[in-house]
C-alpha cells in the first residue's frame, strides 16, 4: 500500500474552499519564504508573532506560538515579546495575545503530562 501524503494544515483548513490560498501558502509562504536564509527560522517566528498581536489575528497566533516554540523560541520569549508590544501595538491586543498564549501553553504542558518540549 502506498502511503499519500498528509494534506498540509492550509489544505485541511480552506483547500476544498479556496484551493489557491491553500496553495499559495504552501508553496510560496512555507515553500520559499519561510526558507529564504537571511532570517532563521526562529526569527521569522518571532517576527510574525509580533504581527498577529499588532494586529490582533488571534486565530492565526494560536498555531504561530506553536510553531514558535518548535522553532527554538520559549515561553518566557514570547511573553516578553507581548509585553513589550503592549506599548507599541496597545494594551487591549497585548492582553487578548497573553490569553492566547496563556491558553496555548497550557495546552502543551497538558499534552506533554507537564514536561515542556
Amino acid at each position: 500500500m502506498i502511503d499519500m501524503p498528509q494534506p498540509s494544515r492550509a489544505q485541511q483548513l480552506v483547500g476544498d474552499f479556496a484551493p489557491k490560498l491553500a496553495e499559495l501558502t504552501d508553496e510560496v509562504l512555507f515553500g520559499d519564504v519561510w526558507e529564504r536564509p537571511a532570517l532563521s527560522r526562529r526569527d521569522r517566528s518571532l517576527v510574525t508573532v509580533a504581527s498577529l498581536v499588532t494586529s490582533s489575528s488571534t486565530e492565526q497566533l494560536v498555531s504561530h506560538l506553536r510553531l514558535a516554540k518548535q522553532n527554538g523560541l520559549t515561553e518566557d520569549e514570547l511573553k516578553e515579546a507581548i509585553i513589550h508590544l503592549a506599548f507599541y501595538a496597545g494594551w487591549p491586543k497585548a492582553m487578548s495575545a497573553i490569553l492566547v498564549a496563556k491558553q496555548v501553553f497550557g495546552d502543551i504542558e497538558n499534552a506533554t503530562d507537564g514536561e515542556k518540549p
